[in-house]
């Protein structure tokens, strides 16, 4: 009795725990499920209806000449556009062109849910927050730099680099005939100046002699911290990020002719509207005949204007790194009749970077994930109005560069060879 009895306990225990098992690991799958269900979940903000991406860009402020345009473009570039047949939610959050402010602006649309960050603006900014939207894993597409930023995170870059755009000009000198040490820089002293310092180095790079001048630029750019000083080091004049004080900046140059016995010719700047504009102007003040450079986020109608007020109307190259607003391309087109009167470089790089987030964003195969939309930016290059965009061998959609000099008071396109007429 007591075998049987012991025999059945037993048999019953064993059905009673395979039991009790099959319900704990099927409650384990189904809670799973439900925490994660990968078959049907919907990306981080993704609904039925939106998609929601999100943008820190200055609205105002003394940056706000960009970030008021931007914003404009960008919506007029996304209006009506529909991704799986849901539309396009965008989120904009005023960071004053302040690292942090940026942060805390991401932060906070993070928490609100963004499929990811689209034209956000600037370098030091971009620097600052990179991190933070790495660790969400939240993809950084199109921002408004040339810093040629690589990470952390899932960077996509459209636009050509500041380091492209100043060799691009440096290159035509130098063919030209001048010296290497006569090539200088104005630059703002964080990473956006230091953008275009390295553009500097890679041009120097290509001529024999130049090693000396190359430390001396190899010694700036690796010097440590936010903002150390850079000035009457080599042929770099800095100066402070929201000032215009030029005169440290150009005795910096100065020092530079003294110590390598030769002159500044071309003096590539790397600075926005006011602090370009205030050294040229203490430069010609001083009786400098020095030619300058300036880059696209300094370039076009308002920096025309601004050298008119000064009466400077030649020896100025503006760089831009996108086709001329007045251009007959399809999406030059298309973005003048969304735009009206307030299309201009700015304005139509938004424009641009808009549309191709939307065409990336309907090439994707499969659900609207992170990253299937990475697979469908690196898969293909891709045709924007006929503004071609390449991210299938690395994180910089875009290499074009167009040249203008100011001739008259005005900004005309210029080639490579007619800008080295300028040196001669």
């Amino acid at each position: 009795m007591r075998a049987r009895h012991d025999s059945n306990g037993a048999a019953g225990g064993a059905a009673g725990w395979r039991w009790a098992k099959n319900k704990m690991v099927l409650g384990l799958l189904l809670g799973l499920c439900a925490a994660v269900p990968w078959s049907w979940a919907q990306e981080t903000g993704v609904t039925d209806k939106t998609i929601r991406i999100g943008a820190t860009i200055p609205q105002a402020g003394d940056y706000k000449v960009y970030g008021v345009l931007q914003k404009q473009a960008l919506e007029a570039a996304l209006a009506g556009q529909t991704v799986q047949k849901r539309s396009i939610e965008l989120v904009v959050i005023n960071d004053f062109y302040d690292p942090a402010k940026t942060v805390e602006a991401a932060k906070k649309l993070i928490g609100q849910g963004i499929f990811a960050m689209v034209h956000s603006f600037g370098s030091p900014t971009t620097r600052a927050v990179l991190p933070v939207l790495a660790e969400s894993k939240v993809p950084a597409f199109g921002f408004y730099t040339g810093a040629a930023f690589t990470g952390p995170g899932d960077v996509l870059n459209f636009r050509a680099s500041y380091a492209q755009e100043v060799e691009t000009v440096v290159d035509a000198a130098l063919a030209a005939g001048l010296k290497p040490t006569e090539v200088c820089a104005y630059v703002q002293n964080d990473a956006y100046g230091m953008g275009g310092v390295k553009g500097l180095r890679v041009a120097l790079t290509k001529h024999p002699g130049t090693e000396s001048t190359v430390a001396r630029v190899d010694h700036i750019l690796n010097l440590p911290g936010d903002n150390p000083e850079r000035n009457g080091i080599g042929p770099v004049g800095v100066y402070q990020r929201d000032t215009t004080s030029a005169r440290e900046g150009y005795q910096s140059l100065k020092k530079w002719e003294t110590d390598s016995g030769t002159r500044c010719r071309l003096v590539v700047t790397m600075a926005v509207y006011d602090p370009a504009v205030a050294f040229m102007a203490y430069a010609r003040y001083k009786g400098e005949t020095w030619i300058f450079s300036s880059p696209s986020p300094a370039a076009g109608n308002q920096l025309q204007q601004m050298l008119k007020d000064q009466n400077i109307v030649g020896k100025v190259i503006a760089t831009q790194i996108v086709p001329s607003p007045n251009s007959s391309l399809p999406v030059v087109v298309e973005a003048r009749k969304a735009l009206g009167s307030d299309l201009n470089y700015v304005s139509l790089e938004s424009y641009i970077v808009g549309k191709l987030f939307v065409t990336i964003m309907q090439a994707i195969e499969g659900p609207l994930t992170r990253e299937n939309f990475l697979k469908a930016a690196r898969r293909q290059p891709y045709d924007i109005g006929g503004v071609k965009v390449d991210f299938t061998t690395d994180n910089q959609g875009s290499d074009f560069v167009l040249i203008t000099v100011l001739r008259d008071g005005q900004f005309v396109i210029v080639t490579p060879q007619e800008l080295a007429g300028l040196f001669k």
